[in-house]
């Protein structure tokens, strides 16, 4: 790992201890459809698109294959969620442009490979 994904990780380890327990009962299908989509993808492909999200990070064309395999709902929901955090949100905007991007991209090198 680099310094930079050390630290991405470490976020998302945050982010999900601090604000997990505090969802509401109405919160409890988000919940469930974050656990759900974690499920489905490497550990160091999560980071990966986090990475390509939220800093200039790359994605191999193996983390797009399994981004794909993920599906757009579960990629758009756990971008989402981060992106709506108090540190991030006043840059959301733009981390939904490039997750969009990411999702295009990645969609393109699925039907190529």
């Amino acid at each position: 790992y680099t310094t930079s994904q050390t630290t991405i990780v470490f976020i998302v380890v945050a982010l999900v201890c601090a604000f997990v327990p505090a969802f509401s009962v109405e919160d409890a299908e988000a919940i469930s459809l974050w656990d759900t989509c974690l499920l489905k993808i490497s550990p160091k492909c999560a980071v990966d698109i986090i990475g390509v999200v939220f800093e200039n990070g790359t994605i191999t064309d193996a983390c797009c294959h399994d981004l794909v395999q993920e599906g757009k709902v579960c990629h758009d929901t756990l971008i989402k969620y981060i992106a709506d955090r108090p540190l991030l949100v006043s840059h959301e905007t733009q981390y939904l442009k490039k997750s969009a991007d990411l999702w295009a991209h990645c969609v393109s090198i699925s039907q190529t490979a």
